[in-house]
């Protein structure tokens, strides 16, 4: 009996030496990544080239094999070149492959990636939601928090294994544009013998699984976009949430403001996770302290068993070309409301949650606050993000309308003047 206990004991000591381990790796990366030392990781800064630093050697202390032949410094990088606002600039994915093991299935990748690069200092035309301050805006959760989470998972894949070979990809450049995916995939699209460890073509990439912002989970709530792309995919996304205690908010189309969507449109099948947006996104005070990283740990456990099971599959994922929906809708709104909803639905209120009111916007003029739930638009009902969108798309600008929401227990009705989307 005493000796049962004891080797319970011990290894459930293991079992949790080992959760903190992963939780403080994490959280050193992130404070790497969102220190002001690096400036806020705009592309081509010397920020940009330590945070790139930083995750190549991380790679290499694992031992992984480089994906450029004859760079034995350089071996992750994938150099590319762009131009913004007529200057051109240089930067680099990172990029590192673990072979399958199965002897059909490791000639089928699957990326995992996520972007490490931010808005450096900000300021007017950057993306910062303060365009008239001036300050290093550290991206923790935008987007260290993926960086850090995919390094645990390369970390634990090669220890375990799988199938298919995974591809692991570090983007640069993402909030240039996806600039950085783009180039990827279209540097897969070339037949190139400097590459090693990778397909000869782009049909050798099977799915792609992105990681944008995780550092903010609520309420066990995880948003993830893609669901549609494959036909498996949903029932999949859906028995690991239960699996792993997770609320998971399901998005059918791949398209949206990150790297998958150059996947998708490459009819790849993509999966997209993401904890959602919150008050200090596109600001200064995206900093470490501000993170959840019991959350990033669940999203990490997550992510280990999803990946698991999509490098496991019998037969290669199909492809759906599913019609943009919520996602890239408000590229045709005629108005806004200057607040972005919480797209992980964790809120069990009926309604949708603002998680973020802009100061100065419609919204916030009319009285509304971050946190309200929306309930309805105009009279028509609320009840989750595409039926939002859907209304959005019915108004029209310079006319005032009601929008009633749900603030703690007292239902209010604000009438807001709404002006033109921005474009």
């Amino acid at each position: 009996m005493w000796k049962k206990l004891f080797v319970f004991s011990l290894v459930l000591s293991l079992v949790l030496q080992a959760y903190a381990q992963k939780q403080d790796d994490m959280r050193s990366a992130v404070e790497y990544l969102a220190s002001q030392e690096l400036g806020g990781r705009f592309p081509a800064t010397a920020g940009d080239t330590l945070a790139s630093e930083f995750i190549a050697g991380k790679l290499r202390g694992m031992k992984l094999k480089p994906v450029v032949r004859g760079k034995k410094k350089k071996g992750f990088y994938h150099d590319f070149t762009f131009q913004k606002k007529e200057k051109t600039m240089t930067t680099h994915n990172i990029i590192a492959v673990i072979p399958g093991k199965d002897k059909r299935l490791k000639h089928e990748y699957i990326v995992v990636g996520s972007h490490y690069d931010h808005l450096g200092l900000g300021g007017k035309g950057s993306g910062s939601r303060r365009p008239d301050t001036v300050a290093v805006h550290p991206g923790a959760d935008d987007n260290a928090s993926g960086d850090a989470v995919v390094l645990e998972l390369v970390r634990h894949f090669k220890k375990v294994r799988s199938p298919r070979s995974i591809i692991f990809a570090f983007f640069g450049a993402e909030e240039q544009g996806l600039v950085g995916s783009k180039h990827f995939v279209e540097w897969m699209r070339q037949v190139d013998n400097r590459r090693i460890n990778l397909p000869s073509d782009l049909k050798g990439i099977v799915a792609m699984v992105n990681l944008d912002m995780v550092g903010r989970m609520r309420d066990n709530a995880l948003s993830v976009s893609g669901t549609g792309t494959s036909s498996e995919f949903k029932t999949m996304v859906e028995q690991v949430a239960e699996q792993t205690n997770l609320h998971v908010s399901c998005t059918p189309d791949g398209y949206g403001p990150s790297d998958h969507a150059s996947f998708v449109a490459a009819d790849i099948p993509v999966l997209y996770l993401t904890t959602g947006g919150h008050l200090e996104y596109h600001t200064p005070g995206d900093i470490p302290s501000t993170l959840n990283y019991d959350g990033m740990q669940q999203t990490l456990e997550y992510t280990t068993e999803l990946i698991t099971r999509l490098a496991s599959m019998p037969q290669t994922p199909d492809f759906i070309n599913v019609p943009g929906g919520s996602a890239m809708k408000h590229a045709k709104f005629k108005v806004t409301l200057g607040l972005m909803p919480d797209v992980t639905g964790a809120s069990t209120t009926p309604g949708l949650r603002a998680d973020i009111v802009v100061a100065g916007k419609p919204a916030h003029a009319a009285g509304i606050k971050s946190g309200d739930i929306i309930q309805e638009i105009d009279g028509k009902p609320v009840k989750d993000i595409n039926e939002y969108m859907e209304r959005l798309s019915e108004l029209q600008a310079g006319t005032t309308i009601p929008v009633k929401v749900l603030r703690g227990e007292e239902i209010l009705t604000f009438q807001v003047h709404l002006t033109p989307a921005e474009k």
